[in-house]
């Protein structure tokens, strides 16, 4: 389908694209013909250019909570290009720039308008595999739905999104890059600028060095801090890990000292700011032992993958520790991410380097091994080019 098609055709119907569709917990995707329709009220259909695997597309399809949302097809972390709108949106025409979002901003919630939250009351986190609106899937096999991810599902050629989960980009901004920011670049960024709001000369530690605990370090650096450690089991990191700012790379496969232990010598008595980026309550736990009394400020960024609870002695807080989550680092979606983008295209913030490995749609089972085995920071998948649209990059 060309996007000449799509502006003449000014009322969209189904259209068939290729899909990875998953069809089990941690099962490989197959790569899939699947019916998309078209998008409905205050929604718009793009065709994705670029999308980048994280962890927690991968820490989703591994998990056996939701095996009933089966088949599904993953993926939130994307660019792409408007193919067709939906009745009631004027924000977007085919043709524009996005970034979708895996999570929304109406702009007339109470938490929308709060100046307080970015989790909006009406187009939140999907976790039930249908969208916002209707409740139900767009995309389909031989008639049977097939289940969405955070209401994205950037895994497949064209996806349909609310039109409020989604923003517009500048058109010279590169997709293959800027598609990080949909998620884990912009997820670590804000947890260190708006969550935390590091000060200048302040002391941060950050557990697990990944795409997001990179961008802490990143925007840590950026705010001044003058300590950033970096804890990670994975040694071949530290080289990347410093040059993002982080000064002191710390394994605890080196050391028999409780990792709190080190932190509070290596700092003095304690990190002004501590991040939690992997995934693991226990390490929150940890996190918080290791900032200190008094202003000791811990955000937790990682998505769980098993023992949601957090466990922590009444005493760290009584002493004056915080603790606090993050969601996409705080960024009110629609309204600020956009500046996220031009502050790439300005040189400002770094992306190209947190980009490991670039693969084609077709070897997307590669893409998720990469990301198990811990072989990758972010992989860029490049969808199928189609007549009309221009490639990434372009």
């Amino acid at each position: 389908m060309s996007l000449t098609d799509s502006v003449q055709n000014k009322q969209p119907g189904v259209i068939t694209c290729k899909a990875a569709v998953a069809w089990g917990p941690g099962k490989p995707m197959m790569i899939e013909e699947v019916e998309l329709s078209p998008p409905q009220s205050m929604e718009i259909r793009v065709k994705v250019v670029c999308t980048s695997l994280c962890r927690s597309d991968v820490t989703a399809w591994l998990s056996q909570a939701q095996a009933s949302i089966y088949p599904r097809i993953f993926g939130h972390e994307a660019s792409g290009i408007v193919e067709s709108v939906g009745e009631g949106v004027t924000e977007f025409v085919e043709g524009d720039h996005v970034l979708t979002l895996f999570t929304g901003e109406c702009m007339s919630c109470r938490h929308c308008t709060s100046g307080k939250s970015n989790i909006c009351q009406v187009l939140g986190l999907k976790r039930d595999g249908v969208m916002h609106g209707d409740q139900k899937t767009r995309f389909s096999i031989k008639g049977k739905p097939v289940y969405h991810y955070c209401a994205v599902s950037s895994f497949s050629e064209y996806t349909v999104v609310h039109s409020g989960c989604v923003v517009k980009v500048s058109p010279i901004a590169p997709l293959d890059k800027i598609c990080l920011l949909s998620c884990g670049a912009a997820a670590g960024l804000g947890a260190a600028w708006k969550v935390a709001n590091i000060s200048e000369g302040s002391k941060v530690v950050i557990f697990g060095l990944g795409t997001v605990g990179l961008s802490v370090a990143q925007g840590a650096k950026m705010r001044g801090a003058s300590q950033i450690i970096g804890v990670d089991m994975m040694q071949e990191k530290c080289e990347k890990a410093k040059a993002f700012g982080v000064t002191d790379f710390l394994n605890p496969k080196d050391t028999d000292e409780p990792i709190p232990q080190v932190i509070n010598r290596l700092t003095g008595g304690g990190a002004d700011y501590a991040f939690e980026c992997i995934g693991d309550t226990g390490m929150v736990t940890t996190a918080l032992q290791s900032c200190c009394d008094g202003w000791g400020l811990t955000v937790t960024l990682g998505v769980p993958k098993q023992k949601p609870e957090v466990t922590v002695h009444f005493g760290l807080l009584l002493n004056g520790r915080t603790l606090t989550g993050s969601l996409f680092g705080g960024w009110k979606p629609k309204s600020e991410i956009p500046s996220l983008v031009e502050m790439y295209l300005k040189k400002e913030i770094e992306l190209d380097d947190l980009i490991t490995h670039t693969l084609p749609f077709e070897d997307i089972n590669t893409a998720f091994d990469l990301m198990k085995n811990g072989t990758c920071l972010r992989c860029v998948i490049h969808m199928p080019a189609i007549e009309g649209f221009p490639m990434a990059g372009n």
